[in-house]
This record gives structure tokens, sequence and C-alpha cells, in this order.
């Protein structure tokens, strides 16, 4: 049974009912937070904005932001706007950067989530006919419990594999006939090339579709994934901070991700002076959740840095959509005064035909930046003389250059010697921060 839409009511809405909607649920939503939440009062105070100065959408600018820095000095109850007893599940970020940031949900803040990731699936060709395999991880992390709660929401038959234990995925994936993935891109590739060495073709599955998100990843490697899988592969964009995975999500168009605006409000700001910059400018994105009962975000800045457009969708969704993130404004690296986005290294090689297995590594030397990256060789590369591999490395070092306005040193390793992730991928190890430096 084919389903374009999950909730057609909803993801087809025109324009001005959105607004509408938006300007009703932000009233009630600024007033539950000021009321019960006292490190976001204080904000407002210290602003001076109280709730009866926000009437609507339009009045969303005069209210403060709330940075990572905030979720974490407010840690772990400090946002929390509702009696823990109404609270049925946390999940929680990493931590890998300092403290980790706790999220409640309430259970209709569960049900919320997993209707986002219901759209997500059924947008990406899915319906009750399919085996969804969960390949995110499970546990603290969102993704594995969101598109797990998607799946059981449209009431495909759900694969719960959590991530790691490849050779049991393939298992799974080939005797269950499996025809939706979703895991991390980086994941994804993985998989690809472990099907090919263990001697399967692209059509020997019966995948037909993959939702991939919870890093970066560009177009290059979204053709290759599709190609290695025989599969469309989808975009999907969430944060734990805003529920997890399913705040947005791609269509059969692939031109941008929707946003779920009739949970959200996104607005594109300068990360450096705040300033709202208009729909079709790239910025950085933030994020105000208009239904969560237990940890709501007001104006919450991602960091990360795209551009927002309500261009017409052929798939008669009609809201607005960002771009595939473009970088992060707190991950960019700053080496020797040039401002360097991971992307842009994975672009270049997979457009120089290599498979995104790299790590960046910076050091500092005499005071000034190094600047490592590692890449891994196919095994039909490796057999070629040093000389050979010489002459690529000093071909994909120019490539850089020409990209990123600085010189990397490149060096071609053996096939396997970068570790695989199994959730997100470590891409980078930043040396410099021993000696206080950091970007």
């Amino acid at each position: 049974m084919y389903r374009k839409y999950y909730q057609p009511e909803l993801e087809t809405m025109p324009v001005e009912e959105i607004k509408k909607l938006q300007d009703e649920k932000l009233v009630k939503q600024v007033k539950h937070i000021y009321d019960n939440v006292k490190y976001y009062r204080d904000l407002m105070d210290k602003s001076g904005v109280k709730p009866e100065d926000i009437k609507g959408v339009d009045d969303l600018h005069k209210l403060p932001f709330l940075k990572k820095d905030d979720l974490r000095e407010a840690y772990p109850y400090g946002l929390l706007a509702v009696d823990m007893k109404d609270c049925v599940r946390i999940h929680s970020t990493s931590g890998t950067t300092g403290k980790r940031v706790v999220a409640f949900y309430t259970q209709k803040d569960v049900d919320m989530w997993e209707e986002c990731c219901a759209r997500a699936i059924v947008a990406a060709g899915g319906n009750e006919d399919d085996v969804c395999q969960v390949c995110y991880g499970y546990g603290l992390f969102t993704g594995g419990a969101g598109l797990h709660g998607g799946s059981h929401k449209v009431g495909c038959l759900t694969l719960p594999m959590s991530s790691g234990n490849t050779q049991r995925q393939i298992q799974f994936m080939m005797d269950l006939d499996a025809t939706i993935l979703c895991c991390t891109p980086s994941y994804a590739a993985y998989l690809g090339e472990s099907l090919k060495e263990g001697g399967y073709k692209p059509e020997d599955n019966k995948l037909k579709a993959g939702i991939f998100g919870a890093e970066p990843w560009t177009e290059e490697m979204r053709r290759d994934i599709e190609k290695a899988l025989g599969i469309k592969a989808y975009d999907i964009y969430g944060l734990t901070e805003l529920s997890g995975p399913g705040v947005a999500f791609e269509c059969e168009s692939q031109s941008g991700m929707h946003i779920n605006e009739d949970h959200f409000i996104a607005e594109i700001i300068d990360p450096n002076t705040g300033e709202v910059l208009p729909l079709g400018t790239k910025g950085e994105l933030v994020f105000t959740s208009l239904d969560k009962e237990a940890f709501p975000m007001l104006r919450y800045r991602t960091r990360d840095i795209c551009v927002l457009t309500r261009e017409k969708c052929s798939c008669g969704r009609t809201f607005l959509k960002m771009t595939k993130p473009m970088g992060r404004s707190d991950d960019m690296m700053i080496i020797r005064g040039v401002n360097v986005f991971p992307s842009q290294i994975e672009t270049v090689l997979l457009n120089n035909g290599y498979a995104p297995n790299y790590q960046i590594i910076l050091d500092r030397v005499n005071n000034s930046d190094t600047f490592d990256i590692n890449v891994e060789m196919s095994t039909e590369d490796f057999s070629d003389t040093p000389k050979v591999i010489t002459t690529k490395e000093k071909k994909l070092q120019d490539a850089m250059k020409a990209m990123l306005g600085i010189n990397p040193k490149i060096h071609l390793v053996a096939p396997k010697t970068i570790p695989r992730s199994e959730g997100k991928a470590v891409r980078l190890i930043d040396n410099r921060r021993r000696y206080g430096i950091t970007t």
C-alpha cells in the first residue's frame, strides 16, 4: 500500500494556517516556560521581556537565545518544565565536549517525536508492508529510539538491531528482507563495503530506501551509498535538545529537508551578531519547540549552518525546508587563520574517487599549525608502487589546497587502518587543545 503522507492534513497545511498554529502554540509555550523554568525566566527578566510581550511568531526575536552552555550549566534539572513524576524517559548527548545534556520526555513528548519520525519513514516510501532495520544506537542516544518508534507508528516490521555486529546486521538484512535501513551515513557506507566484501551485489538485497543522519554527509557520499546498496538515500535531521531525529526530513524530491513546522519554529541568524536573517540567507539555524512539555527549548542555537527556503515542493508538503547542514559554527576549524569544515575535505575526497574513510589530525609545532589528513586507500590502490602512491598524494593535496586555500599534508594509508565507527564517525583529532588552542 502506497502512502504519500503520514499526516496529510498537517504536512500539506496552507502556509497561513501554519503561521496561525505557530502563533497560538508559541504564546502558550512561552507562558509554560516562564511559569515553570526559573533558568529561562531569569534570562527573560534580564532581557526585559515578559510572556505578555509575545503575541506570536513575529515577536520571537524578542526572546533570548538558549545555547549549549546554558544546557550544561542547568544540568540536570534546571530546564525541566514539569514534575518529575510526569516524565517517562530521558535521552542524553554524548558529553564529549563537556557535561552531558539530559533531555526529559513526557509521554506526549514521546508520541510527538515518534510521529515526526513516522513522517520521515513515509516520506522515504515506507508503509506497513516494509521491514525497517534500525542500526542507530539505542539507549541514551536518540537515534535508535526515534526511528524505532516511528517505524512502529507506520506499522513496519521493526528490526531493532542497534549499532555494531556488522555480520549479524547483514544476516538479518538478507534473511528477513529488510527494505528500509536507518543508521548513520558512515555506517551505511561501511555496510555497503562489507556487503561487497561478502560477495553480495546491490541487487541481492531487498533494500529500497535508507534514512541517514546524526553526522554530516555530502551529496557525493549520498551517491556512493545509493550505488553500493542499490537504494535511494534520504537525509533526516534532529537534536537531542529538541527531541531527536525527525525535526526535519527529506521527501522524494531530495531538495532539502522539510521542517515539522507544526512542532518547531526555525530561524536563521548571523552567528556573530544574533541578527535574524531573511529566508534564502546562509546562517546559523535556531529552533523553538512548540509542543515539548518536559524539556522545551526557546530559540536554541544549534550551531548548524544552513539555508531555509519556502519554495514550492513537488511532493506537496508545505513545510519550510532546510538545506543539508553546510558545517557547524562550533565544529569549524581555524587552521593557520583559515576557516575549514570537515565537509569540504570529504567533498574533495569523494570527487577524487576516494571513499569517505579519513581522519584529520591537527597539531602545533614551533607556534605553527600542522594539518595532516590520513586517507584510506582501496585494495586496488594499495597494490600500487610507492612512487605511484606519492604521485596520488600530491594530486590529492593540490585538490585540497584548491578547495581550502591552505595546504594539508596527505597520507594515503593501507585499507582498514582507520578505525571504523558504527555510531558517529570520529573525523578529527585536534592535538592543539593540549596547548590551550580551541576552534
